[in-house]
């Protein structure tokens, strides 16, 4: 029989932050630069950029690597790929050129050749989404209340300096106990031995424990092969269709209560 549940686990993007929107309103702004000079309408060379940085960044020999810790492509235009794996010396090496190169065939795509503009564009683009991070209404009020009745811990995938960067421009980082960010390890949901090492730092077992995240695979699946029981948070209310089932399914955080209440 399960014991009762102390600790709580958190996934990061769109589970707490509103990574989608976040990002383009950093590319759309940055797009304006664009518009300004050449009339190109923001939002349609934000999904020209979207597509040529992820043919780039597909093609580069590290994107296993990224696939398998979770950094995406739109991610690597303004990671610094900080830390101490060995593998992160490429990314770091490349990552301008990257920046540089996927601005560039994105304005060619839209009839404009102008490498100052495209330079100034990679440049802008990480300076505004450090600045925008947006947040789910159900976070704060949610996080509050858990502090102090629960140990809470954070599992996200990622760059190291893109996720810390996430969670100090939310103002979220306090909350939590410990913070486990797979670019800080090499390895990421839903590999369980991710969730493993989160559960050994906050000396907690995988039976205390209840994993709460936006994605089936990584956050339900992996936690349930590491022993956790799973909370899927299905804020659009999307049907399920892989066969993973979570343990509860919630619409916003504040469904947790009777859960939590069920399993104290």
């Amino acid at each position: 029989m399960a014991l009762g549940i102390n600790t709580l686990i958190f996934d990061l993007d769109d589970t707490l932050v509103v990574e989608e929107a976040s990002a383009e309103a950093a590319f759309i702004e940055t797009g304006e630069l664009a518009q300004r000079r050449y009339g190109v309408d923001p939002r349609l060379l934000h999904a020209t950029l979207r597509k040529c940085c992820r043919e780039i960044w597909h093609a580069f020999p590290s994107h296993p690597y990224c696939k398998r810790i979770g950094i995406s492509s739109w991610e690597g235009l303004w990671a610094e790929f900080t830390g101490p794996d060995p593998r992160l010396i490429p990314l770091r090496d490349w990552a301008p050129s990257y920046r540089l190169e996927s601005w560039r065939t994105a304005l060619q795509k839209h009839g404009i050749e102008d490498m100052d503009l495209a330079a100034e564009l990679a440049e802008t683009f990480p300076v505004l989404r450090r600045q925008k991070h947006f947040v789910y209404d159900d976070v704060t009020v949610t996080l509050d209340r858990l502090c102090g009745r629960y140990r809470l811990g954070l599992l996200t995938n990622g760059a190291l300096d893109v996720q810390r960067r996430k969670l100090e421009g939310s103002y979220l980082a306090g909350y939590f106990d410990q913070i486990l960010i797979s670019g800080e390890i090499g390895i990421g949901k839903p590999d369980r031995l991710a969730f493993e090492t989160l559960l050994q730092r906050m000396n907690v077992t995988n039976q205390v424990a209840l994993m709460v995240g936006n994605n089936l695979i990584s956050d339900v699946a992996g936690a349930q092969q590491a022993g956790l029981r799973a909370v899927w948070l299905n804020r659009p209310g999307i049907p399920r269709t892989n066969g993973i089932r979570p343990e509860w399914e919630i619409g916003g955080l504040d469904e947790l209560w009777p859960i939590l209440e069920a399993c104290s």
